[in-house]
C-alpha cells in the first residue's frame, strides 16, 4: 500500500484574493458525477477497461505510484524538452545548471515528481543511473527552432525501440492541430503510439493548436488569440484521445469562442453549436465569459469524460508570481476533474531549492482533501 505525502502548503493563503473564486465555486455545467475522476483505483476502475496490454497497465501504475502523489491517482510531471522546443540557450540562461541532464532528473526526484519528461538525448545520457529511480517519459518528436523561418512542424528524433531500451515507462509526442502538417502528424503519431503500446509504454500527447488564423481581429480592431480557447483545445483533445493517447497534456484555457470568432464576417470553419458555450462551458452564445473551472472541464469532456486523463501545462516563468499562478492552475485542473500538472519552466528557471518548493506546492493542491471537484 502506497502512502501519499502530507501537504505542507496553505493553498488558500497562496491563492490570496483568488481563493474564494477558485475554492468555493460549484460548476453548473456537466456534473462531476458523470466524469471518470482520478483516484487511487483509477487503473482498476477506468484504465483496465481499455485494450492496453498488461505491461502498459503496469507502467501507468508505476507512474501513479511514484513521488509525493503516489497512491492518490494524481500526477506531477517535470517536463524539460525546451532545449529543443524553445532553444537551449533561451531555456537555460536563467539557470545554466540545467544544461546538464543529470540536474534535470535530480530536480524531478528532489521535487517529488511522478515522472520526468525530456528529450531522447537528455534522458539517454543518464538512463543507466536514473531510469530505475524515476519513470522516464521520452519525447520522440519536437518542433526544432533552428529552421529559418520557424515553421510549425514536428521532426522525429528517435524510435519507440530506443525509448524502450533506455528504460522508459512512457513516450510523448506533440501534434500541432489546425495547421497544414497536422494530418500527417496525426497518422504518424497514431502509428508510433500503437507501437509504443506493443512495448508496454504509456503514451502522452501534447495537444496544441497552431494556425496564424486562430488570431482574429474583433469588432474593436484588436486581435484576440484563440489558440488556447476552450472550444478549440477541447476538440484537439478529442482528436488526441482518438489516436489512443493515455494522457493528454493541454494548456489551461485562457478564453472561449474560437469557433464563433472563426465563423464571422462571411468565413466558415469547422462545425459548432452555441450550446457548447452556454450549456457546456457556462459562457454566452458567442463564447464570452465562463468560469476557468468550467472551461477546463470542457477539455475533460472531450477526453472521453475523463477516461483519458487531462494534465494541464504550468506555463512560462514570469518571476515573482510563479508560485501563485502554478497553485491556481493546479486548483483549476483538480476542481475541473483533471489528473495533474506538468510544470517545467516555472520550476527549472530558478535555483533548484525554489524549483522544488514550487513543485511541492503544486503537489500539495492534489494532496489537500479540502480542495474538491467542483
Amino acid at each position: 500500500m502506497v502512502t501519499p505525502a502530507t501537504p505542507t502548503t496553505n493553498v488558500r493563503e497562496v491563492l490570496g484574493a483568488e481563493a474564494d473564486a477558485l475554492l468555493k465555486y460549484e460548476s453548473k455545467t456537466v456534473s462531476k458525477s458523470q466524469l471518470h475522476l482520478p483516484g487511487p483505483d483509477f487503473i482498476d476502475r477506468v484504465f483496465s477497461q481499455t485494450d492496453r496490454n498488461g505491461p502498459t497497465l503496469r507502467n501507468m501504475q508505476l507512474i501513479l505510484n511514484t513521488g509525493r502523489l503516489a497512491g492518490t491517482g494524481f500526477v506531477s510531471i517535470l517536463p524539460v524538452d525546451q532545449g529543443i522546443e524553445h532553444s537551449a540557450g533561451a531555456s537555460f540562461a536563467p539557470n545554466p545548471a540545467y544544461f546538464d541532464p543529470e540536474n534535470i532528473v535530480k530536480l524531478a526526484i528532489e521535487g517529488g515528481c511522478n515522472a520526468v519528461a525530456s528529450t531522447l538525448g537528455v534522458l539517454a545520457s543518464v538512463s543507466r543511473k536514473y531510469a530505475h529511480k524515476i519513470p522516464f517519459l521520452v519525447k520522440f518528436n519536437h518542433n526544432e527552432m533552428l529552421t529559418y523561418p520557424n515553421i510549425f512542424k514536428q521532426s522525429y528524433f528517435g524510435s519507440i525501440r530506443q525509448c524502450y531500451e533506455m528504460g522508459a515507462a512512457a513516450v510523448g509526442a506533440t501534434i500541432y492541430f489546425g495547421n497544414d502538417s497536422a494530418r500527417d502528424e496525426i497518422a504518424y503519431v497514431s502509428d508510433m503510439f500503437e507501437e509504443a503500446h506493443s512495448y508496454g509504454l504509456v503514451t502522452v500527447l501534447w495537444c496544441y493548436t497552431r494556425n496564424a488564423n486562430f488570431k482574429v481581429k474583433g469588432a474593436d480592431g484588436k486581435s484576440v488569440d484563440y489558440h488556447s480557447s476552450a472550444d478549440l483545445t477541447g476538440q484537439a483533445n478529442h482528436l488526441g484521445a482518438t489516436i489512443k493517447a493515455d494522457i493528454i497534456k493541454q494548456k489551461l484555457p485562457t478564453n472561449n469562442g474560437g469557433y464563433a470568432a472563426l465563423n464571422t464576417g462571411g468565413s466558415a470553419y469547422g462545425k459548432w453549436d452555441k450550446r457548447v458555450y452556454t450549456n457546456l462551458c457556462g459562457s454566452d452564445e458567442a463564447g464570452k465569459g465562463g468560469h476557468p473551472i468550467d472551461l477546463c472541464r470542457y477539455q475533460i469532456l472531450n477526453n472521453y469524460m475523463g477516461r483519458v486523463p487531462l494534465i494541464n501545462s504550468g506555463g512560462e516563468s514570469k518571476g515573482a508570481g510563479d508560485l501563485q499562478e502554478a497553485v491556481a492552475t493546479a486548483v483549476i485542473n483538480k476542481r475541473a476533474g483533471g489528473m495533474g500538472l506538468i510544470s517545467g519552466r516555472k520550476a527549472f528557471q530558478k535555483p533548484m531549492g525554489d524549483g522544488v518548493k514550487l513543485l511541492n506546492a503544486v503537489q500539495d493542491v492534489y494532496l489537500d482533501k479540502s480542495v474538491t471537484v467542483a
